[in-house]
């Protein structure tokens, strides 16, 4: 099966007539309004192909209301289940925005020394001015670089590879 990455979970349901509360796994819960489709993870049923027919924020949640699904009985059972899309399906993102799951497992390389790998990207954290990336160096410690352009020079999704500038004071 082609790659699945998780867009949010069915928390509860909403109303009797099949509307979904799910807690968004993106930080712009807007996306929700131009999903088309959406792949729900069934458990032993396998995933199941699912057509938004209607979203709308509530608070800092979702609700979703899907094409044939009118009743709460047919929904019910899916609480606490996650909600995908294929890479095919997400959403376009701006110049220097990433996906968090792309870049997990990134290389990361120093601008002094770009032929020797300096670490891995491990986590990225989400922070109100700007996010924070976790490398693990082969030591095992690891360095929190913040995601601005003056760190981070080149990314490379597609090589899985990422260019940055190792500020004073980060090694420390």
């Amino acid at each position: 099966m082609e790659d699945l990455y998780q867009v949010g979970s069915i928390t509860q349901t909403h109303g009797i007539r099949g509307e979904v509360k799910v807690f968004p796994l993106t930080d712009d819960i807007s996306r929700f309004k131009n999903m088309k489709n959406l792949l729900l993870d069934a458990g032993k049923e396998g995933y199941i192909s699912l057509e938004v027919e209607n979203a709308r924020p509530q608070k800092n949640l979702v609700i979703l209301k899907f094409k044939g699904i009118d009743n709460i009985n047919d929904i019910e059972k899916y609480k606490g289940h996650g909600l995908y899309v294929t890479k095919d399906n997400r959403v376009d993102l701006k110049e220097d925005e990433y996906f968090i799951a792309d870049l997990i497992g990134c290389d990361v390389y120093l601008d002094s020394d770009k032929d020797n790998r300096f670490g891995t990207i491990s986590d990225v954290m989400e922070t109100g001015a700007n996010d924070v990336y976790e490398i693990t160096l082969e030591s095992g410690k690891t360095v929190l670089v913040p995601a601005i352009k003056d760190c981070i020079l080149d990314v490379d999704i597609e090589g899985g590879r990422m260019e940055i500038h190792l500020m004073e004071g980060l090694m420390d």
